[in-house]
């Protein structure tokens, strides 16, 4: 009986890791994996030189603004054609000079005290999520419909009152990704893998949206007079 016993609960230890793995919320890079093959498939954003993605990466703001540019084609704006800005913080040197200039130029970022731009500054999810409803578009929704969208999310109130409009947007179109419970974390850094989710519905609602019907001739039809 007590060696039963004992064996019953080596065996019980040895499921423990088992049933411990199940309950574990998925890894950014597991959730991002079909994102990220996509994103990269557009060259919206990029693997690193050792061919890796690193999803658990960080967003600087210099980084938001190239890809900014390249997903939503800021360059064949107008606005680009405007003087360029004085930003101390930004040289010509820098990699990411042009985008920078372009997304100020379009209004779809904006500087800081002095026309400094931090182009090395992390930024939130909703800092992210504000900036790229600015590109696509933000919705302009009353209040209490932006109250109503945002209410399933258990951080709802945690969101800044700036940003509510937009992440209201984001989420109605569907392409926020949150966590097990719905929690949106705006104050959370925004990742890599975080922005591979959200170019990717993007991406795919782009591929949704039916082209343009050509009407159809039809043949021998006598002229209007």
């Amino acid at each position: 009986m007590r060696q039963f016993s004992i064996i019953s609960l080596v065996a019980l230890l040895q499921s423990l890791p088992v049933i411990a793995q199940a309950q574990v919320p998925p890894t950014a890079s597991a959730i991002a994996s079909d994102s990220i093959q996509k994103v990269v498939a557009t060259k919206w954003m990029t693997n690193f030189s050792d061919g890796n993605f690193y999803p658990e990466r960080l967003i600087t703001r210099a980084e938001l603004a190239t890809i900014m540019v390249k997903a939503f084609r800021l360059d064949k704006r107008q606005a680009v054609s405007k003087q360029n800005l004085v930003i101390p913080d930004v040289t010509p040197t820098n990699w990411a000079f042009d985008d920078i200039q372009i997304v100020l130029k379009t209004d779809i970022m904006k500087g800081y005290r002095s026309n400094m731009f931090f182009p090395n500054q992390r930024v939130t999810r909703a800092e992210a999520f504000a900036i790229f409803a600015q590109a696509y578009g933000v919705f302009q929704f009353p209040d209490d419909t932006v109250n109503e969208t945002l209410s399933p999310s258990p951080d709802q109130a945690s969101i800044p009152a700036w940003a509510r409009k937009a992440i209201a947007t984001v989420v109605t179109e569907g392409f926020i990704n949150t966590d097990a419970q719905g929690n949106i974390a705006p104050l959370r850094p925004m990742t890599r893998g975080d922005m591979a989710y959200l170019l990717s519905k993007y991406l795919q609602r782009q591929q949704q949206q039916p082209e343009t019907p050509e009407v159809p001739s039809i043949p021998n039809s006598p002229e209007s007079p």
